[in-house]
């Protein structure tokens, strides 16, 4: 071949595709680019031998090999694939936007299935200017008779195209790397840079650099291959050691036999795994090696919860693993890494058009060689097929928490308390995900106990009708006197009525704890919505489900727990107390209700309307603070037990010179069971305890 220059080819149908390959945000995107496209010269070379059309050598091992060289500031990506000739260095290098792949799976997409070129990348080779100031080619064909080719190019329009001097078939790029992207020739960088693209591609990758120090290892004789390097023999003598004998005798005993060794060059080493675990049946994995995965790619040696290996060939081609970590955190903060893969290549981490939102808070791998990949976000986002693989992922995940509930009860409730964060996540961004799942969301009660929200309901409607059969002794004539009492009710009346179901609800243990001893005591329940998360969730459930509706344990105090008492008979307790509290507290439009608790022992206890503490939470979750003091003191009621015997007193001895103490500390004993008091208020309420004391320690002297 004579000796050529030329320009090359780019006109405006094919420079849109280069154009996107400058879109990279990240410029080591080039290793991957490149080493992708050896992957694919090889699976191509090894495809034609498959088809009769090339005999591989009885010694081959397809490989490719990164070689760096700091101080020539060079690096070089070698393979042994099919290679290139004159003319097809002319189609596929000249003229930019020519897809290699693309033209070789049309040529042969009938005649073999085996291997997926990864071909949607195109050739991807001018990503390599984005880090060099000159690149190039040496490269021969697999064809008979081929050609050498020798290609320059310092990275204008400009190339030099002649006959080259390699002896062997496959492709070596060197790049002439810029000043700004020396670190590329830097041995630990590119194995940083490789190992977050290419520690899975389907073909064995080495690092080397040219500039270190030759590594040696010592080994058997037997385990010596025809490849290995022979530095030097090492012979290591018998050891012997002086024993007595049977007889008493001393004698000298050979111990170790004599070794022979050889010291030969450092074997080398795969960066890559080619045959990683979500390439296989989930049959040949055991549950060691899932956790070795996880630990090996997501460097967390804390082991998984559990994990579901997707594995799908019909209709898209996609498989994966996702791993539920622990994650009993607050959900705004926990992070996760699901890395997609096309055929065994990184892509990115957490692709938010592929993978569910919700899912960002799993780790795993997903591969997909289907996708468009080399489309804008936005085409990726109004893509259908892309909407497809989601949802597959998102039912997926549904079936298989699904079938733990249904099946390994315990195992689902072990971890419920680390995986609800991330399925009521799930509930609030999927609409799909939550209809799968609303029947299968575990709620745990103040016993200890889980219960689906249909197990739920069911108690408390079983207990509900177990209690009027025991007060009327027949089912059927309660169930007329609700009819007729509905029936009676004005039009007017029958809106306002509520017939929802509630489902009481805890979100701090210790705090309620004084609500949650009237309720066992009651032999009522109550569930213990405690992340930050819950807020939003249960408002999301009453709005899609209109039968029931949820309520803090100390939101108002249940009909069980009082005495039927009427308003009226209450009338001048309420009248006393409200003046004799307002006036103690200094607090005029301080909320008072005065009731007739079946537990005496309960002098005052504070509730807050349902829909005041859910704005409470709601301004905690936007960081509005300073206001939910305000919003508290404005929706709070001070409820007011007339059958303890501090309360009576207070109401037959408001003048008593002991009383304002009294309400005061009532008051602040009632805020302490539903939050911490401010420092100020905390400060005067240990100061009037001790001021309690001593007068009681007065009185006993």
């Amino acid at each position: 071949m004579t000796n050529k220059q030329g320009t090359l080819s780019i006109n405006s149908e094919n420079i849109f595709p280069i154009i996107k390959k400058w879109l990279y945000s990240d410029h080591d995107i080039f290793y991957r680019e490149l080493i992708s496209n050896g992957c694919d010269a090889i699976t191509k070379l090894k495809k034609l031998d498959v088809m009769g059309e090339y005999t591989l050598p009885d010694d081959y091992e397809p490989k490719v090999e990164v070689r760096v060289n700091p101080t020539e500031k060079t690096l070089k990506v070698i393979d042994n694939g099919l290679g290139m000739t004159a003319d097809e260095v002319e189609e596929y290098i000249n003229q930019i936007a020519f897809s290699g792949a693309t033209d070789f799976l049309e040529k042969y997409k009938d005649k073999s299935s085996e291997d997926q070129i990864i071909g949607h990348f195109g050739l991807g080779f001018y990503s390599a200017f984005m880090v060099a100031d000159e690149v190039q080619i040496e490269t021969l064909s697999w064809q008979d008779g081929a050609t050498p080719v020798h290609w320059s190019c310092d990275g204008g329009t400009e190339f030099e195209m002649s006959d080259g001097s390699k002896t062997t078939v496959g492709t070596e790029i060197t790049l002439f790397l810029n000043e700004d992207c020396l670190e590329f020739a830097n041995e630990y960088r590119a194995k940083e840079v490789l190992t977050k693209y290419c520690s899975f591609m389907p073909t064995e990758i080495y690092l080397v650099n040219e500039t270190a120090e030759p590594q040696y290892e010592t080994i058997p004789v037997d385990e010596k291959t025809e490849k290995d390097v022979v530095i030097e023999t090492i012979i290591e003598e018998p050891k012997t050691e002086e024993r007595e004998n049977e007889t008493g005798e001393k004698e000298v005993v050979e111990v170790s036999p004599r070794k022979e060794k050889l010291k030969i060059l450092k074997r080398p080493v795969p960066i890559n795994d080619i045959h990683p675990l979500w390439t296989k049946h989930p049959n040949e994995c055991s549950d060691e090696d899932y956790k070795k995965f996880y630990r090996t790619v997501f460097q967390d040696y804390k082991e998984p919860l559990f994990w579901i290996h997707l594995n799908m060939d019909y209709p898209f081609n996609l498989k994966g693993i996702l791993y539920f970590p622990k994650i009993n955190t607050e959900y705004d903060s926990i992070e996760g890494t699901i890395k997609l893969y096309n055929n065994q290549v990184f892509i990115a981490d957490n692709i938010k058009e592929v993978i569910p939102e919700f899912l960002m808070l799993l780790k795993g791998v997903i591969d997909c060689p289907d996708l468009p990949l080399n489309v804008s976000r936005s085409a990726l986002q109004n893509d259908g097929f892309v909407k497809k693989i989601s949802e597959y992922i998102t039912k997926k995940v549904a079936d298989k928490l699904i079938g733990m509930c249904k099946t390994e009860k315990e195992s689902y409730e072990k971890y419920w308390d680390d995986i609800s964060p991330f399925i009521k996540f799930g509930c609030l961004k999927d609409e799909k995900f939550c209809d799968k799942m609303n029947d299968y969301i575990l709620f745990k009660d103040i016993n200890d106990k889980f219960l689906t929200l249909p197990e739920l309901l069911k108690a408390e409607e079983e207990k509900a009708s177990d209690e009027k059969t025991e007060e009327t002794g027949d089912d059927e004539t309660v169930e007329a006197e609700v009819v007729d009492e509905t029936d009676d009710l004005p039009e007017d009346d029958e809106e306002e009525k509520d017939t929802r179901k509630t489902v009481y609800y805890v979100t701090d243990v210790k705090q309620q704890g004084q609500y949650i001893r009237m309720f066992k005591e009651y032999d009522m329940n109550a569930v213990i919505l405690n992340h930050n998360i819950d807020s939003s969730f249960i408002t999301q459930l009453e709005q899609r489900n209109q039968n029931y509706k949820f309520m803090r344990i100390d939101a108002d105090v249940t009909d069980a727990l009082k005495e039927d008492v009427s308003e009226e008979d209450l009338k001048d307790a309420l009248d006393s107390l409200t003046e004799t509290f307002r006036k103690a507290l200094g607090k005029e439009e301080l909320n008072i209700k005065v009731e007739q608790l079946k537990d005496t022992s309960v002098a005052s206890v504070i509730t807050l309307s349902e829909e005041g503490r859910r704005m409470q939470d709601m301004m905690k979750m936007y960081n509005l603070s300073g206001m939910d003091e305000s919003m508290f003191g404005g929706d709070a009621t001070l409820i007011l037990n007339v059958k303890n015997p501090l309360v009576t007193f207070i109401l037959e001895n408001k003048d008593d010179v002991h009383v304002p103490i009294f309400c005061k500390q009532l008051y602040d004993l009632a805020m302490l069971s539903n939050h911490p008091l401010e420092p100020e208020a905390m400060t005067a309420f240990v100061a009037r305890s001790n001021d309690i004391m001593l007068v009681l320690a007065n009185k006993s002297k």
